[in-house]
């Protein structure tokens, strides 16, 4: 008996140690893959690789980059990259904590921080994104003019009834101060007119959070809010919400890039100025406008320059 239970597991050996012998899957099957980086050869190690910072919004670019400059894997890619948020990651530039950024451009206030810390910074453009209105779906109003939106956001129309829709208060949420959309409604929506004062639950701190307070309102269809096109169509975005056109042209990556939506604007990287010539964060930043930094930037999902 026990020759034949030993004859048996020689056999099973045996054709283990044959099939093994064999790379290709059995039919029907792939073999399982750690995901590395497209690229041919890491660039960059570890120890030397610039540390990154910025907007939310850019995180999937940033690590995407990472995976191709270090050839490491996605899970590896996760656990290297940290953003702060763009107010954040602007103070942590300045005052050492961060080498380079991938961000959005900065609110006035944090402009301000900026001039007075005497840091001299530079700003190379790298893609374009574009400042978003959020609605329900159910609401009947699928178009807003600039106007209209600048009058909201002052206080001026108060319900959904004045813009052709149900005759209900409009829920106007805002971002906090100092994040990187409060920053391009500022810029790009309002210009010199006042932004009106909202209670403090309609502030959420975090970009999830205003997609959240979106969904989640009592009355859903009352609701407003904004945030990044890339943030909402990529990222975060949650069922029963659409975007709103603006003077009939709706958010797309083609809109975006032809300039036909309006709220479009560039996002950079950004470094230090006194930082040494051919040093890593230089190195970088040449990448990341070379060829295939581009490509990596369209390759996220992103609109490129």
């Amino acid at each position: 008996m026990k020759r034949k239970i030993t004859l048996i597991l020689a056999i099973v050996f045996l054709l283990a140690a044959v099939t093994g012998c064999d790379s290709k899957p059995p039919e029907g099957e792939t073999a399982p893959t750690t995901k590395k980086a497209d690229a041919s050869e890491a660039l960059f190690s570890k120890e030397d690789f610039p540390r990154l910072d910025g907007s939310t919004a850019n995180i999937p670019m940033a690590l995407l980059m990472t995976r191709r400059l270090l050839g490491i894997s996605e899970e590896e890619a996760e656990l290297a990259v940290s953003f702060s948020t763009t107010p954040n990651a602007y103070m942590n530039l300045i005052y050492g904590s961060a080498d380079l950024l991938l961000v959005y451009e900065a609110d006035g206030p944090t402009k301000d921080s900026i001039r007075e810390s005497g840091v001299e910074l530079e700003y190379y453009p790298i893609g374009r994104d574009a400042l978003v209105f959020i609605a329900n779906e159910g609401n009947p109003v699928a178009s807003l003019t600039v106007k209209q939106l600048q009058d909201i956001y002052q206080g001026i129309i108060t319900s959904w009834g004045e813009l052709g829709g149900e005759d209900k208060e409009i829920v106007a949420y805002q971002r906090a101060p100092g994040s990187g959309s409060q920053a391009l409604i500022t810029k790009l929506v309002m210009g010199d007119l006042p932004l009106m004062e909202a209670p403090t639950e309609l502030y959420p701190a975090e970009m999830g959070g205003l997609i959240d307070a979106l969904a989640g309102y009592n009355n859903t269809k009352n609701a407003l809010g904004y945030s990044v096109y890339y943030y909402v169509s990529n990222m975060y975005m949650k069922p029963g919400l659409r975007l709103m056109a603006v003077g009939g042209v709706t958010p797309s990556n083609e809109t975006i890039a032809d300039g036909s939506y309006p709220f479009t604007n560039e996002f950079f990287a950004v470094m230090r100025k006194d930082e040494p010539e051919g040093g890593n964060v230089r190195r970088l930043l040449a990448w990341i406008l070379s060829e295939d930094g581009k490509q990596a930037i369209t390759d996220s999902g992103y609109v490129g320059m």
